[in-house]
């Protein structure tokens, strides 16, 4: 799982040492003392650096928004000659890690279920939303409808990334995501 690095130090390695951990083993009620173990520190260490296990779950959560929120305000100045382009490399950026779906739907089920920890996940799909539908209007799409097919293609790219990381079929989620996103050209609907 890539996740962003704003600074050195040790509390952002452990950090990254943790997500790590978590990409590839699951949150479910891992203790500290067991993560701990598990990406050699102590449990003191995390406590130090994070104050609880909500904490750092927390600090997980938001560095890996910060990290996808970052990639996709770099996608405009890559993409500038055709903004589907830049759609598709957030595809896929997000289909090739491969640890990110099992973490993020995780995550998201601790945010339905109240957990505080995962609560900043609702601002995630407020700011992806809104982020899209600024999208669909900057390729000509009307607001309103902008508004419309920004939430499609976020229930698209979950519903796809969900199938991906159940099945492992890339061939099939790619091919659906482009179609998907050729759908959504202004100039195509219009004909």
């Amino acid at each position: 799982m890539t996740v962003a690095e704003p600074a050195t130090g040790p509390q952002e390695a452990l950090l990254r040492r943790a997500i790590a951990w978590f990409a590839a083993n699951g949150v479910g009620d891992t203790s500290l003392r067991t993560l701990a173990a598990q990406i050699g520190t102590s449990h003191r260490m995390l406590i130090y650096h994070f104050g609880s296990r909500a904490g750092l779950l927390t600090a997980m959560v938001e560095a890996i928004w910060r990290d996808q929120q970052e990639f996709l305000e770099s996608l405009p100045r890559e993409a500038a000659d055709d903004p589907y382009d830049g759609a598709w490399q957030f595809w896929v950026r997000l289909a090739d890690d491969r640890a990110f779906a099992p973490l993020f739907f995780e995550m998201s089920a601790a945010a339905m279920q109240g957990h505080a920890w995962a609560s900043s996940l609702r601002t995630w799909i407020v700011v992806w939303t809104d982020r899209l539908g600024q999208f669909f209007e900057d390729v000509g799409h009307p607001p309103a409808q902008a508004q419309a097919q920004a939430r499609m293609a976020m229930a698209m790219t979950r519903g796809v990334l969900f199938e991906l990381a159940l099945t492992g079929d890339r061939a099939t989620a790619d091919a659906t995501m482009a179609a998907f996103l050729d759908s959504t050209r202004p100039s195509r609907r219009a004909g």
